[in-house]
């Protein structure tokens, strides 16, 4: 059996994959800052004396990363309109991403925290540094630089992952790509387009990470690996 390919028809909609694949960038990295935050709140209390906030954490951990990411983005889809919040497909991918990924941050950021040194814990106590002063300074920028390589693959992953975010009809690559192959019937050359156009973002997104780890971690700039 022979099979012609024929990109042409789909590559007709170029403009609508472009949008598909800037969606994807936006709705990644959105969820990205925002489940940074989360996931070194979470971290920060799994890690923190007190013991029914590092139990809530723990509970929230477990629960978003033994369920499908599926399951989650339609509990949330739903479960908002279900209650009466009127939000679009977008935002509620937006939610359903955060909420994933900052289970899984919470645990890699947990293991930067747990590499820091007593000592230098004890050094900032010695030094009469409060809580917070000893976070901001001793413990979180060297937790974070020591697992920024994880993290930047695991928001890699989260952008790839986002393609689920299709079934709730949120414009971005995959979406469209559904749509055009239902129009031309080229499903093996429209996906293959999108095969390309998720490699591109994937790049995009390390080049991004590339970028920040070069700003925020000077060290790491001296010797010339950021990642």
């Amino acid at each position: 059996m022979k099979y012609s390919f024929d990109f042409a028809a789909p590559l007709e909609y170029w403009p609508d994959l472009l949008a598909g694949a800037w969606t994807t960038l936006t709705l990644s990295l959105a969820a990205t800052f925002f489940g940074f935050l989360v996931g070194v709140f979470c971290a920060l209390a799994s890690t923190g004396k007190a013991k029914w906030l590092a139990r809530l954490a723990g509970a929230y951990i477990e629960v978003i990363r033994n369920t499908p990411l599926l399951v989650q983005v339609f509990l949330v889809y739903f479960g908002m309109a279900s209650m009466g919040f009127k939000v679009g497909a977008f935002t509620a991918a937006t939610v359903a991403l955060v909420v994933n990924v900052g289970a899984y941050t919470s645990e890699i950021v947990r293991a930067g925290i747990e590499s820091i040194p007593k000592s230098q814990l004890e050094a900032a106590e010695t030094l009469g540094l409060t809580r917070w002063q000893t976070l901001r300074h001793v413990v979180l920028p060297p937790a974070i630089e020591r697992v920024f390589p994880a993290l930047t693959s695991q928001y890699v992953l989260l952008m790839l992952a986002s393609s689920i975010c299709s079934q709730i009809s949120a414009e971005e690559l995959t979406a469209v790509a559904n749509r055009v192959q239902s129009d031309t019937f080229r499903s093996v050359e429209t996906y293959l387009i999108v095969a390309v156009g998720y490699l591109l973002l994937s790049l995009v997104m390390r080049g991004l990470f590339w970028l920040v780890g070069y700003v925020a971690f000077p060290r790491r700039r001296r010797v010339g690996t950021p990642l």
